[in-house]
């Protein structure tokens, strides 16, 4: 089985489905029992035609692990990571973020490094700096594009003003954030625009950080120090009624013989031809399952049912500029 390709902003050619790495990350809170190799599970991706890997300096030892199972297949892959986050969110203080060019430099020259790689194919960054023109950012980064570090630029979780700030001073790519059938809002505004942009969608947690995979019954299948307790869409008695509205997906993945996570991608994907959701997995699978939702077709009447489908609370509440990321104006 090899999976279809798509086109990144039209100039970076990917599986259709992606492999999100923050699950490599050290500091990550949710259970990850039952793992596969990071070299086979990387093999695997490969050979099923996955090739756009997406990291981030901030997912712990996620970077220096893809490089130890990227040796000798580098050039196989499209590699993504990001840079602006300083300190996450955690334990009630806000996130920390920088987009400043001294900060950009330092942290590129270590994802090289720890990628063992000359060059990174779409960087991005990560949050929007509250306190910096997003201007300035973007212009520092299309520097490493024209030294040869880098060849496309991507932002992630960026409001409407900014993304078109940004695409004026050098061409996005890619919008990564986060999209799925358990949180919608970005296609009020965001869609749309990066639509109009040429600017494709990556989404992050596109299984609804577990919820759309069927293996989630009840908040009692979360572990106590399961981070995805504190999110308003996992409350308690929110979670509930939020799990009875997925039956639907339930039902339309019984109709096609395929997994509920299956029917929640390839819904995604028929959003548009250059939406390349990127779900994380540490077994080999679990992959397999997500690649094989490429090569689904969904009928209009399995898209009109997941389009009603509605979910109550915020996808998350971390602080300000987390989501939809707000730039200050440049002083003219």
């Amino acid at each position: 089985m090899s999976i279809p390709s798509r086109a990144l902003g039209g100039r970076l050619t990917v599986g259709a489905v992606g492999f999100g790495a923050m699950g490599y990350a050290t500091a990550d809170r949710q259970a990850a029992a039952y793992t596969d190799s990071p070299e086979a599970l990387i093999g695997r991706a490969l050979d099923l035609g996955v090739t756009l890997l997406d990291t981030a300096d901030l997912y712990g030892d996620s970077e220096q692990i893809l490089g130890r199972a990227l040796t000798g297949r580098r050039e196989s892959v499209v590699l993504a990571t990001k840079f602006g986050i300083v300190v996450p969110p955690m334990d009630g203080n806000p996130p920390v973020m920088n987009g400043t060019p001294a900060y950009m430099r330092k942290r590129i020259e270590r994802s090289l490094t720890l990628l063992k790689t000359d060059h990174i194919d779409l960087y991005y960054l990560h949050r929007v700096d509250p306190g910096l023109p997003i201007e300035e950012t973007v212009g520092a980064m299309a520097e490493l594009v024209s030294e040869g570090k880098v060849r496309c630029l991507g932002l992630s979780e960026a409001a409407p003003d900014t993304i078109r700030r940004a695409h004026i001073v050098h061409p996005i790519t890619a919008l990564e954030t986060e999209w799925s059938l358990w949180a919608r809002d970005i296609e009020t505004e965001i869609f749309p625009l990066a639509q109009e942009l040429g600017i494709s969608i990556v989404p992050y947690s596109p299984l609804g950080r577990g919820a759309l995979t069927g293996t989630i019954t009840s908040r009692d299948d979360l572990p106590e120090n399961d981070w995805r307790r504190t999110m308003p869409q996992y409350a308690e008695g929110t979670l509930d009624k939020n799990l009875t509205t997925l039956d639907v997906v339930r039902d339309i993945a019984a109709a096609h013989e395929i997994t509920p996570g299956q029917v929640s991608l390839a819904w995604l994907l028929a959003k548009a031809p250059d939406v390349v959701p990127i779900p994380g997995t540490r077994r080999i699978a679990y992959l397999e399952q997500n690649a094989q939702a490429a090569n689904l077709v969904l009928t209009a009447d399995d898209m009109a049912r997941l389009d009603a489908v509605t979910v109550t609370g915020e996808r998350e509440h971390m602080g300000d500029n987390w989501t939809s990321g707000v730039s200050p104006k440049r002083n003219s």
